[in-house]
C-alpha cells in the first residue's frame, strides 16, 4: 500500500488484530481524520513510513479497544482513588526517564508500564508477563525496532516491562505532541493547538484508575514531556498533583539530544523530514511547549510544582530523589534504596549518546539565543 488508509481502514485492522469492536465515544475521529490527511498530503513519507504511521495508528485504536473492554469488565475501576500523583515534566533529555525510574522503584510507587499502555487492563502479577502473548507481542515489536536502531539503548532504555511516558493513554484521544515530536505535519499541528485537552485527561484518568486497580494505595508517579502544552487541563483532573518541573542549560544542550532521538525515531520514514529539518522543526516545537509551559504556570498555585535541576541531579541523584519525597511528606525507605541504586548502574551501564546539533540545521548559539528565557 502507497497510503496509510483511510478511518475504515485503521478501524478494521484494530479489530481483525483484537476481534473488539466497541471503540468508545467518537470525539477521536476528528483528530484520526486530521493526522491522515497531514500524513498522506505534509509528511512526505516513504513506503517504510506509511507502513510505521499505518501500524502506529492501528495500535492507538488497539489501546482504544482494550480499555473500553476493560472499563466494562471491571465496572469497579471506578472506585479506584488516584491520590496525589506525581507528573515529571521537562523537555526531552533533562534527566526525566532516570528521575522516572528512580521514583517507581519504590514499590509503594507505580508507573505506566510500556506494555501496559499500549494495551490497558488491571496490571496482572510480575512473574506472570513473560508468558503474557501480549507482552510477548509489544516486546517483539520493541525488538524488532532495536534491531534496526543498533544503539538506540544508549539513548532511551525502551522495554516493554519498563515504565514509560503516558502520552501511550492521551494518544488514545488522537491527540499527543508525539505526531509532531517524529514528523512533519503542520495542519495536525495547528489543529492540536486549539484543541482542549479536559476529556483526553479524563480518559487518561480512567485508564490509570483501571491498570492500578490491584494496586490502589499506590502513588502514581508518571512523565512526558507533552504535558508542558495542556497543564491547566492535567491540573484540573488531578487538582491535587505535584509537578516536578526538570530543567538543563544550556538550551543547545537539549535540543542537540532530542534531534538525535528523533532522528533515530524518524531514520526512513520520511523524504523530507531528516538530516537539518530536523533542529528548526524541534526548536519551534520548544520554544512553543516552554513558553506555554511558563505562563501556564505562573497562573497556577506554585505548591504544585517542584524543581529540579539537571546539573543536580547527575551530581546527586539520592539527594534530589529525597527532596522529592519531602515534597510529598515522607523519607525514602531504606528498602526502595538499593533497586534505585541498580536503576542508576544499569543508566551507567547503557549510556552511549553522541550528537552533535549543528548536524540538525540548528546552531547552539541559535537554540540558546531562542530558548534562553523559558528553557
Amino acid at each position: 500500500m502507497d497510503k496509510v488508509g483511510t478511518v475504515d481502514d485503521i478501524h478494521a485492522a484494530a479489530t481483525a488484530l483484537t476481534g473488539l469492536t466497541d471503540f468508545g465515544p467518537p470525539d477521536y475521529h476528528e483528530g484520526l481524520e486530521i493526522i491522515l490527511a497531514a500524513y498522506q498530503d505534509e509528511a512526505d513519507l516513504t513506503p517504510l513510513g506509511v507502513a510505521m504511521a499505518r501500524d502506529e495508528l492501528r495500535d492507538i485504536l488497539v489501546a482504544r479497544l482494550f480499555s473500553e473492554a476493560g472499563w466494562r469488565r471491571y465496572p469497579e475501576y471506578a472506585e479506584v482513588p488516584i491520590e496525589r500523583p506525581l507528573f515529571i515534566i521537562g523537555m526531552p533529555r533533562t534527566g526525566t526517564t532516570t528521575l522516572h525510574r528512580l521514583l517507581t522503584a519504590d514499590p509503594a510507587h507505580q508507573g505506566l508500564e510500556l506494555w501496559l499502555g499500549a494495551a490497558p487492563r488491571p496490571r496482572p502479577p510480575r512473574p506472570s508477563w513473560a508468558d503474557d502473548p501480549i507482552f510477548q507481542l509489544v516486546q517483539g515489536a520493541i525488538q524488532a525496532f532495536l534491531d534496526r536502531n543498533p544503539g538506540y539503548l544508549g539513548i532511551h532504555n525502551r522495554d516493554a516491562a519498563k515504565v514509560e511516558e503516558c502520552w501511550l493513554l492521551t494518544r488514545q484521544s488522537m491527540m499527543s505532541a508525539f505526531f509532531e515530536f517524529t514528523g512533519h505535519v503542520p495542519t495536525y499541528s495547528s489543529w492540536l493547538a486549539g484543541q482542549d485537552w479536559t476529556a483526553a485527561y479524563e480518559r487518561h484518568r480512567r485508564n490509570l484508575q483501571l491498570i492500578g486497580l490491584p494496586t490502589p494505595g499506590r502513588t502514581w508517579v508518571l512523565k512526558y514531556s507533552g504535558h508542558m502544552l495542556c497543564l491547566d487541563a492535567l491540573l484540573a483532573t488531578y487538582p491535587d498533583a505535584l509537578i516536578v518541573h526538570t530543567h538543563r542549560r544550556p538550551a543547545s544542550t537539549v535540543l542537540g539530544s532530542a534531534c538525535s532521538m528523533v532522528s533515530r525515531l524518524s531514520a526512513g520514514k520520511s523524504t523530507s523530514f531528516h538530516g537539518d529539518a530536523i533542529g528548526p522543526a524541534l526548536l519551534e516545537l520548544a520554544d512553543r511547549a516552554l513558553t506555554r509551559f511558563a505562563a501556564d504556570r505562573a497562573r497556577q498555585d506554585q505548591a504544585h510544582f517542584h524543581d529540579v535541576e539537571f546539573d543536580e541531579f547527575t551530581a546527586d541523584p539520592h539527594g534530589v530523589v529525597a527532596g522529592i519525597y519531602e515534597r510529598l511528606g515522607r523519607p525514602v525507605p531504606e528498602h526502595a534504596r538499593a533497586a534505585m541504586a541498580e536503576v542508576l548502574a544499569e543508566d551507567d551501564r547503557l549510556r552511549s549518546h553522541r550528537y552533535d546539533l549543528a548536524e540538525f540545521g540548528v546552531t547552539a548559539e541559535q537554540a540558546d539565543a531562542r530558548l534562553a528565557g523559558v528553557v
